[in-house]
């Protein structure tokens, strides 16, 4: 009952360190209801098996990708938020709390967040998948008198996901931190010593072999099929993304040593990036994560759909023009919905992990750096992390892109517009340097002194 307390009161005073987390869950609540509300809709009595149909696959093929993207991002963000907070776990070990106990804290905490973020993402979920069901409706994919239900799976969908969804990451991203020897956790919280665990490793090399083995099967197998192809293109960024993501701090380390010469050269500014970026990499992986799910599944999905509008029709398959519609539709909701779950995860991840620096801008600008320096610091690490994310999401968009292109147009580049990809890319990199500048300048506007006493 003592861990309960203080994890309630953890909650009451610091309110800030838990917005990251609350966000992530109550955005993913959002959607993973929204969805299953078509499902609801969709078995309700008097709807005809068309429609059910159209609405049942939604519910199935968008609300499952989501499901994924969606827990996948709450790992990373409790993952981060524990790595924040290593110090204070350090100093519970150190008075006499034992693994379970911080383990507990941790969990209590996280379930606390995630009823309330469960709870609060009901209404604007309802009020979603209504917006869902008219569109549908509009493009001729739902009957006119299909009645909107918001009933018992997207409830009990919901709060499975969000809340026990929750707990389960919060336990897995609490083990490793509760099991450490207090002094080696208090090191852990000094520098990060820590590399990627086996499992993650293991699992990473998984997806990103999914992400190739479907992409040839859709080059072969399901080359000249048609639209039938997208049934495993379209995964294939989506594992492939996934797969790069959990590699995201080896990655961050890669392109650092890279860059790191250069950066060094612009300055004051240029070196600290490049000294915090090589000691930062789990924080700051947890930054890139979003940034490739964001660029990898937004342009392989959008540049699948292009080439399909593109290609011509396939003698041997026979497609409507409805079932044209329904399957735009869903590619387009798809990356719709995981490009804004993904972009507001971008700035939920930087703003929450830029403002958590404050004690060390405030030491900097104590130790005689200037606000501009900071900034310009803030502004390398953020350059950097767009450049990683973008080039490692479009190298995830390769496995759908090129396989589906193949398979639809015998060509390995496909003869679509690039404007499509800068745009995505333009997107990618200004979230992420608006994201982190803003929350660094808000930052430095404390003065150094209460910076360093906080």
């Amino acid at each position: 009952m003592s861990m309960i307390a203080l994890a309630v009161s953890s909650l009451r005073h610091r309110k800030s360190t838990f917005v990251a987390t609350f966000l992530s869950l109550f955005l993913g609540g959002t959607i993973v209801m929204a969805f299953a509300a078509m499902f609801d809709t969709g078995t309700a009595d008097g709807v005809d098996s068309t429609t059910s149909e159209a609405l049942v696959t939604m519910a199935s093929v968008v609300g499952g990708w989501g499901l994924i993207i969606v827990a996948f991002a709450v790992v990373s963000t409790l993952t981060m938020s524990v790595r924040q907070r290593s110090s204070e776990m350090a100093l519970l070990k150190n008075v006499g709390a034992t693994p379970g106990q911080v383990s507990r804290l941790i969990v209590g905490e996280t379930l606390a967040v995630a009823f309330a973020a469960a709870l609060l993402a009901v209404a604007p979920a309802a009020l979603t998948g209504k917006i869902l069901l008219e569109i549908l409706q509009e493009t001729g994919q739902a009957g006119e008198q299909v009645g909107y239900v918001f009933g018992p799976v997207a409830l009990s969908v919901g709060f499975a996901v969000t809340v026990l969804g929750a707990a389960t990451a919060a336990t897995v991203a609490a083990r490793r931190t509760s099991r450490m020897r207090a002094r080696d956790a208090v090191a852990a919280a000094a520098l990060e010593q820590s590399g990627m665990s086996r499992k993650r490793k293991i699992a990473a090399w998984v997806f990103i072999a999914l992400g190739v083995d479907l992409g040839v099967v859709t080059a072969t197998v399901f080359n000249g099929e048609g639209v039938d192809a997208m049934q495993t293109a379209g995964q294939a960024s989506i594992w492939f993304a996934i797969g790069l993501a959990l590699l995201s701090p080896a990655l961050l380390r890669m392109v650092t040593n890279v860059v790191g010469a250069l950066l060094s050269r612009l300055g004051a500014g240029g070196w600290m990036a490049t000294q915090n970026m090589r000691q930062r990499v789990h924080q700051m992986g947890g930054a890139l994560m979003p940034i490739i799910l964001f660029t990898g599944i937004a342009t392989g999905t959008l540049y699948m759909q292009s080439i399909e509008n593109a290609a011509a029709p396939v003698a041997n398959t026979v497609t409507t023009a409805e079932e044209a519609q329904t399957i735009e539709t869903l590619n387009l909701v798809v990356v719709g919905m995981i490009a804004l779950f993904a972009a507001v995860m971008v700035i939920n991840t930087l703003v929450s992990a830029t403002t958590y620096r404050r004690q060390e801008f405030g030491q900097q600008r104590l130790a005689g750096s200037t606000p501009q320096q900071v900034l310009r610091m803030v502004g390398a690490e953020g350059a950097v992390l767009a450049s990683a994310g973008v080039l490692f999401g479009s190298i995830a968009s390769i496995a759908t892109v090129i396989p589906y292109s193949i398979a639809r147009t015998d060509s390995v580049l496909p003869d679509v517009t690039v404007l499509l990809y800068v745009g995505i890319v333009s997107a990618a990199a200004l979230l992420t340097l608006a994201s982190s500048l803003g929350a660094a300048r808000k930052t430095i506007s404390t003065p150094a002194v209460e910076a360093v006493a906080v």
